[in-house]
């Protein structure tokens, strides 16, 4: 691995598991100091330790992104612990399925509140920290923001990250002038702890890797290695656009 983020403070959401687990790793290789959030104590603080072993500087707290009030301590307490904020990686998300006709009211604002409003708390909280030099966004959009899903229900989860590849192309323009950077990602299906029991179920697995040309699912790395490059000097001419990561699935 490289040193491109030697010094950086990366913020990434939802380090308790998956691809969150996965960036903080990652992030650490490449020199940045990470500020984690999540949940899940017990988990997160798994995170944590395999940083440390890793020999990576991981700090943490345990807060609820959806909620204003939660958003702010985070990055305040970014802030109040390393003085500044250089990268914010929005990978928290949460999502409840149905079709139109079933899924109910509850649901689809659950959704809305896990996997948008939350992007748009944390950056716009972060925004003024970003703005004195500069900085990288990256937000984790999906190919459900890109095409629909048959028999799956997924009406709400379509729309909020339809909605986060949207925001993100204004966070761009609105950011240029400050040295902000805004890119997103859509990963096809990846495995995380959310998904692994479909692909340990035979008959579900073979029909999951038979739409994806490359013909395996994708995996934490495969994605946080996009992160990696998007928030680093590398891609200092890359704003303002999505990076589809399926293996191939939107091409067929």
């Amino acid at each position: 691995m490289t040193r491109r983020l030697e010094g950086r403070v990366a913020l990434i959401s939802g380090t308790g598991g998956g691809q969150g687990r996965a960036a903080a790793l990652r992030f650490v290789q490449d020199g940045a100091i990470v500020f984690g959030c999540d949940v899940n104590a017990e988990a997160d603080a798994e995170t944590v330790r395999l940083v440390t072993e890793a020999g990576g500087v991981m700090t943490t707290m345990v807060c609820d992104l959806g909620d204003p009030e939660g958003a702010k301590s985070w990055i305040d307490k970014a802030v109040s612990d390393h003085g500044r904020i250089d990268i914010v990686y929005n990978n928290a998300s949460a999502a409840r399925f149905g079709s139109i006709s079933d899924l109910s009211v509850e649901d689809w604002r659950f959704t809305i509140r896990n996997e948008l409003d939350l992007v748009f708390l944390t950056t716009r909280f972060a925004w003024p920290h970003l703005a004195k030099q500069g900085g990288a966004i990256i937000n984790i959009a999906s190919t459900a923001g890109w095409q629909g899903s048959r028999g799956n229900g997924t009406i709400a989860h379509n729309a909020t990250k339809g909605g986060v590849i949207a925001m993100t192309r204004q966070m761009a323009l609105e950011g240029a002038p400050l040295g902000i950077r805004a890119n997103s990602i859509s990963p096809g299906f990846v495995i995380t702890p959310g998904t692994r029991a479909f692909v340990e179920n035979p008959a579900v697995r073979a029909g999951l890797i038979a739409g994806i040309p490359i013909g395996r699912p994708g995996e934490p790395e495969d994605v946080v290695g996009m992160a990696a490059f998007l928030a680093s000097d590398e891609a200092a001419f890359i704003t303002g656009a999505d990076f589809i990561i399926d293996g191939g699935t939107t091409a067929c």
